[in-house]
């Protein structure tokens, strides 16, 4: 019950019904409070239609825009939000209405405001929070404020967005200009990309092909203009290029890095070779110095000669080590070898010695002058050499006997055996000056007691000045001996230090060993003490001892090594005796570096066969040289033919692109080719290098030419063009001064292909074609001006054909009688022949209905001609005529000037006309004529 009193006597926009209270809503005042306040109680309503009208009822903006997200698929909705953020209703100031704009992101709302709002700056709000591209066309094609499709038309970036703005924005020529300018350079842009991706994809290749290459004098070169190329270009690579870039770059200073480390080992192994050349001299010299002192010193003994074999012996090892790294020069070669034979001559001497020297001395206690003589003839003593004491007495002894008288007047007065001994001085003071103790030593002792015993006052210079040396040797022989001492008793500490550490390893103790023994030795007999001679040769007796069983594993080593090299001769002597015609020397030097690295890689190898096979492999190593040289002569000799071809290529009268891809092609061979000789090589590059830059700068030369040809070309039509859109016909006849034009165009014809050249062929297409336009329409006006000149020969056919139609007898109209001088164009006086014809033919049943379908079809003819278009009433005609349109078309194209004489004469040769139909469709004839008689603007 209350219930139902509740209903009674509620308010009525309180009824249950939705219908009951729309209609009460519509009652309510909102200048009334209490009205107002039930108007805002309804703008929370279930239904959508009430609340939307309790808001507009209240112009409650706010409320719509906060209400509007879950209404905004409601079309009322849209439109009263759209009508009063607009401005179209409602009294919402422009602030207010803009801030609730921020509030919005409907892209209809947005659209709809963008299209309708009442201030710019709303529109240009609503149109900056668009973001769909289509949108933006549409607002920049039809949006009726122009500020507004600019800016639309300025967020458009897409090329398909900007093709579709140019497609369609006919309103306004900026926005046009706009896309298309933007189009350009998006084109221009995606060029200019396309340019840069080539020009990487050029210089990647570059790269990839240089990384490919072997190492050349101008290797780093290239490397480094291709990465200040790559570096100046603008566009950022791709990540597959700058991979690519990387690769080849790192492949490419890999190269570099290989040839610095080979150059740095060439110049190693050059210092290595020298001091190798610096170690033998010194060797040599020792030697020598050695030999020289036997020839001057004191008498031979075997001690000397055990010396002399010692040394010998450590030469030879010596030798052969430092040949196994660097082999010496013929020079040194020969040097060595006269030292090996004097060695050799010396000892053969006292060998020989040996064996009669126990018979001399025998014969000499028996003063067997004769057998000592035939004893001494037997021994075969060498001249230079120093004899033994035994054979220089028995010598004396045979000598005294022959000569006993003779001996003192002859040493006495001999100027021959005088200057004999001041040349031996002289040898003696050198080597004092040398330091050369022992030689000196020697020879001291052998030429005193023979200038003591010479007489005269003559020889007081020769005794002085030996007096003179003699001191200078005792003082040499005194600082020996100073300095010798302490050297000595170091060396034995040092020895017997060496002795007792057994931390050492093997390879060391023994390199510390022979040092501290070539040391002693190096002191010979200065300070000598049997007590720390018997040291240092114990402790170095224990040592020997220590290293007895690395010496047999070293023993085996050699065994091994030598094994490797002679497996490496035979190699090199398979690979020498079938050598290839065609084979690469860069690939024979790495042979030959690669046999020269295992050769030493297996040492050392034992002494009595490693100067065999030393031998052996300088041998083989000499003639594959030799082949190395060879092949590369002949390489030289192919690359000089390469330059002469490149020579002869400058020449040449071909076209110079022909040139330049054969000179490509010569270039690849090139560095196909090996390396010739060092020297040669540079100088063959040089040469080759000139060469070519010369046949690239006649090239470069070529195109200068042809750009500067192109730019006269593009000057030219430049000028041509200018021309022509200066020029404007003025009657149809000017169409032979249009045909010179595009004859002059044509002859200009083919245009380099560049940006300008494109856009100077679309100006000239454009000219021409409005050109042609507009001889067209001076065409056609001349052709309704002809006609209108014939209208008194229309008028006299047409009363010809009203008496006809009365039933007169038919009568000819004469065109020179009515139009009088004036000539009939040909196809006009056809028609006119036609009329008259058709006027004494007999009228067909339907006459007048079919002369109205014909002068109707020509009507709609002339309408397509004039306007393009016809009303509703003719478009069958219209279909009908177009058809014929394009199948004449089909068959020859036809101008607008030809159609309109043929609709014209057409109307000429249509007949017999009666007057009421022709009066009926003249006036739209001639509205139609007048239209297509219109002048075009200039």
């Amino acid at each position: 019950m209350h219930g139902l009193l509740r209903r009674l006597f509620a308010p009525r926009w309180q009824h249950p019904n939705p219908e009951v209270r729309r209609q009460a809503l519509y009652r309510l005042d909102p200048d009334n409070a209490e009205q107002r306040k039930a108007l805002a109680s309804l703008t929370k309503d279930q239904d959508s239609a009430i609340q939307l009208a309790a808001l507009l009822a209240l112009d409650d903006l706010d409320g719509l825009v906060e209400a509007y997200p879950t209404h905004q698929d409601d079309p009322a909705w849209q439109e009263a939000v759209c009508q009063r953020l607009s401005g179209q209703q409602g009294h919402t100031v422009l602030s207010q209405r803009e801030a609730l704009l921020e509030r919005i992101d409907d892209a209809t709302l947005l659209n709809a405001i963008a299209f309708k709002g009442d201030n710019l700056n709303l529109r240009l709000d609503a149109l900056a929070k668009l973001t769909d591209e289509t949108d933006l066309i549409e607002h920049a094609c039809h949006n009726g404020v122009a500020a507004v499709r600019h800016q639309a038309a300025d967020r458009v970036t897409s090329e398909a967005g900007l093709k579709q703005l140019l497609k369609q924005a006919r309103r306004d020529r900026q926005v046009t200009r706009l896309a298309r300018d933007r189009l350009h350079a998006l084109r221009a842009d995606a060029q200019w990309a396309d340019a840069q991706q080539q020009q990487r994809e050029t210089l990647l290749q570059q790269l990839e092909r240089l990384a490919k290459t072997p190492w050349e004098p101008l290797f780093g070169g290239r490397l480094r203009h291709l990465q200040r190329e790559w570096e100046h270009l603008s566009q950022s690579p791709s990540h597959d290029q700058e991979v690519r870039y990387h690769q080849a770059v790192l492949t490419c200073r890999k190269t570099l890095h290989d040839h610095e480390t080979q150059e740095q080992a060439r110049q190693q192994h050059e210092q290595q070779r020298e001091s190798a050349d610096q170690t033998r001299e010194q060797l040599l010299e020792g030697i020598e110095e050695t030999l020289e002192g036997l020839r001057l010193g004191n008498p031979l003994t075997a001690q000397d000669i055990d010396s002399l074999r010692a040394q010998r012996q450590l030469l030879g090892q010596r030798w052969q080590h430092l040949s196994d790294e660097h082999p010496p020069s013929d020079s040194t070669r020969q040097r060595y070898a006269q030292v090996l034979n004097d060695c050799e001559a010396c000892i053969a001497a006292w060998q020989r010695w040996q064996l009669v020297s126990a018979d001399v001395e025998q014969a000499l206690a028996d003063t067997d002058h004769d057998r000592l003589a035939t004893l001494l003839d037997q021994c075969r003593w060498p001249d230079s050499l120093t004899m033994p004491a035994l054979a220089r007495q028995a010598q004396e002894a045979i000598g005294a006997a022959s000569h006993a008288n003779d001996i003192g007047n002859d040493t006495a007065t001999d100027t021959q055996q005088l200057n004999a001994y001041n040349a031996d001085l002289d040898s003696f003071e050198q080597l004092l000056e040398r330091g050369a103790f022992k030689s000196a030593s020697r020879l001291h002792q052998r030429l005193k007691p023979r200038i003591d015993a010479l007489t005269g006052p003559e020889t007081r210079p020769l005794k002085s000045r030996l007096k003179y040396l003699g001191a200078q040797l005792a003082e040499l022989r005194d600082w020996r001996g100073f300095v010798a001492g302490p050297k000595r008793e170091q060396l034995c500490a040092s020895i017997e230090a060496l002795a007792d550490d057994q931390h050492m390893a093997d390879t060391a103790l023994d390199r510390h060993h022979r040092q501290l023994v070539k040391e002693w030795k190096s002191l010979g007999d200065a300070a000598a003490n049997r007590d720390l001679s018997a040291r240092f040769r114990a402790a170095s007796d224990r040592i020997h001892e220590r290293l007895a069983p690395w010496r047999e594993r070293l023993t085996e080593e050699r065994e091994a090594n030598l094994r490797a090299r002679e497996a490496l001769c035979e190699q090199l002597d398979t690979l020498l005796a079938q050598p290839s015609e065609d084979a690469d020397p860069d690939i024979l030097r790495e042979i030959r570096d690669k046999a020269r690295q295992q050769w030493r890689h297996h040492s050392p190898v034992p002494r009595d066969q490693a100067e065999a096979i030393g031998r052996r492999f300088g041998r083989l190593r000499h003639q594959l040289q030799a082949l190395i040289d060879t092949r590369a002569e002949h390489i030289a000799s192919q690359k000089k033919s390469l330059v002469e071809k490149v020579q002869d290529l400058r020449q040449d009268d071909r076209p110079i692109t022909e040139r330049i891809e054969q000179a490509k092609q010569l270039q690849q061979q090139w560095r196909q080719l090996g390396r010739a000789p060092k020297g040669e090589e540079q100088s063959l590059w040089k040469a080759f290098r000139h060469e070519c830059d010369q046949l690239f700068a006649l090239r470069d030369a070529h195109k200068h030419e042809q750009l500067a040809q192109q730019q006269h070309q593009l000057d030219t039509l430049q000028a041509l063009i200018d021309e022509m859109d200066s020029w404007q016909p003025q009657e149809a006849a000017d169409s032979a001064t249009l045909e010179a034009f595009i004859d002059q165009a044509t002859r200009l014809e083919p245009l380099p292909r560049s940006r300008r050249s494109e856009g100077m062929q679309r100006r000239l297409s454009g000219i021409i074609r409005a050109r042609r336009e507009r001889l067209n329409r001076l065409e056609v006006a001349g052709t309704v001006t002809t006609w209108q000149q014939l209208m008194p020969l229309m008028e006299a056919h047409l009363n010809a054909d009203e008496r006809r139609l009365a039933g007169e007898p038919p009568e000819t109209v004469d065109a020179t009688t009515v139009l009088g001088e004036q000539s009939l164009p040909a196809p006009f006086a056809d028609a006119h022949h036609q009329r008259n014809q058709r006027r004494e033919e007999a009228l067909p049943d339907g006459h007048e209905a079919q002369l109205q379908e014909q002068l109707a079809r020509l009507r709609v003819h002339l309408s397509l001609l004039a306007m393009g278009r016809v009303q509703q009433q003719d478009e069958p005609l219209r279909l009908a005529i177009q058809v014929e349109r394009l199948n004449g078309g089909l068959q020859q194209e036809r101008t607008r000037a030809q159609e309109v004489t043929d609709v014209l004469a057409g109307l000429i040769a249509l007949g017999p006309m009666p007057k009421p139909l022709w009066s009926q469709e003249i006036n739209e004839l001639d509205e139609l004529l007048t239209r297509l008689a219109k002048m075009p603007l200039v």
